[in-house]
């Protein structure tokens, strides 16, 4: 990317959405020599021009203004994810490249919509699966492809955060089905994109979804009624990459859980296992350790090979693998090569993630 990078002016790029936009994306974007940050997007007008003073850059409290900037190449969107969809469409009309936060929309059948449109018109859509780009992970992958374990097994995925757990944080679209809130959204599509990755696509799935906090506090003090899921607790067979064998895989999901173990994911096979996790609930990089157990040998802690650091760190962990996602995308947007994770993977993972939403209906209903 550097060299060419070097030869053409930097791809100019707007954000929309000023949470992990603001945080994460714009630090990152501006770590890239082949993207250049030049605008920002946000509804309120009072938000904006905090944000706009602060980095010195225009904003635009309209989609539309932001579209029809020419120095406006493509977008990154981190909105919440119910008008996702909707910008995400218009933007690839407007032949603008993106880069789109998960869930990618509030169902597959959108994120369908966007891919039929973004190969139509030729353009790069990156997907912010982050955890492809951490060290610690991509060696996992490595290892895993490399059949390190031999035959996997069984997979058992627990990702039990306290995020949630005090019942005093107000209600936010996050508490809300509709809008696309919950567990299922904030980690199950990251989760069964990282299962997806290292072993192979979902299938049979089944699911119990539970709100173990029924009510939360309104600004005003009123309490209102919860009804996107805290807890999910899923099985699923994992098609392995010869294609024959199926690899039943539990996956437990909380933001509820006090004094939660964090993210950790084990792989059993037939030569021996490998454990990555992290106690670390703050941040998704810093913490996080390998260590891979072959039959008979005692457990050996593993480091990431030297191609797979990353050249700059941040005291914010989850800064370093969005520069390098950011990266892969220039790279795509340059070279017009697919883009991965895209919008192919974003597919799978939000298919999962409706389906895991019916199983749960049935087995209520």
């Amino acid at each position: 990317m550097h060299s060419q990078s070097s030869q053409q002016p930097p791809i100019g790029v707007a954000i929309a959405g000023l949470g992990f936009g603001e945080a994460v994306h714009l630090p990152a974007l501006q770590a890239n020599p082949g993207l250049k940050p030049v605008a920002l997007w946000h509804p309120r007008q009072e938000r904006l021009d905090q944000a706009c003073m602060s980095h010195g850059l225009k904003g635009f409290t309209e989609w539309d203004a932001v579209l029809s900037d020419p120095a406006v190449d493509a977008v990154i969107v981190t909105t919440p994810p119910a008008p996702r969809h909707d910008l995400a469409r218009r933007a690839l009309e407007a032949g603008k490249h993106l880069l789109l936060e998960k869930p990618v929309a509030l169902h597959a059948d959108q994120v369908a919509d966007l891919q039929r449109l973004a190969v139509q018109k030729r353009l790069s859509v990156a997907v912010d699966f982050e955890y492809r780009a951490v060290p610690l992970f991509m060696q996992a992958a490595r290892l895993l492809q490399a059949g390190a374990i031999g035959t996997p097994w069984l997979v058992k995925y627990d990702w039990l955060m306290s995020s949630r757990a005090n019942a005093q944080r107000p209600w936010s679209w996050y508490s809300d089905a509709a809008q696309g809130g919950g567990v299922i959204g904030a980690l199950g599509t990251h989760a069964f994109d990282t299962l997806h990755w290292l072993i192979g696509p979902s299938t049979d799935l089944r699911a119990l979804h539970h709100t173990a906090i029924g009510q939360r506090p309104t600004p005003s003090g009123e309490m209102r009624s919860v009804d996107a899921e805290d807890v999910a607790l899923i099985q699923a067979q994992l098609q392995a990459p010869d294609g024959q064998t199926m690899v039943p895989a539990q996956i437990s999901l909380a933001s509820v859980a006090r004094n939660g173990r964090g993210c950790w994911i084990e792989v059993y096979g037939s030569e021996g296992s490998l454990t990555l996790g992290s106690d670390n609930q703050k941040d998704y990089v810093h913490g996080f350790s390998l260590c891979l157990s072959k039959d008979g040998d005692s457990p050996r802690v593993i480091q990431p090979d030297a191609d797979l650091n990353f050249p700059t760190t941040w005291s914010d962990g989850r800064i370093a693998p969005v520069a390098r996602l950011q990266g892969w995308w220039a790279d795509s947007i340059r070279t017009g090569r697919p883009m991965v994770p895209g919008l192919s993977e974003g597919l799978l993972s939000q298919t999962a993630c409706d389906q895991s939403q019916a199983s749960h209906r049935s087995w209520c209903h």
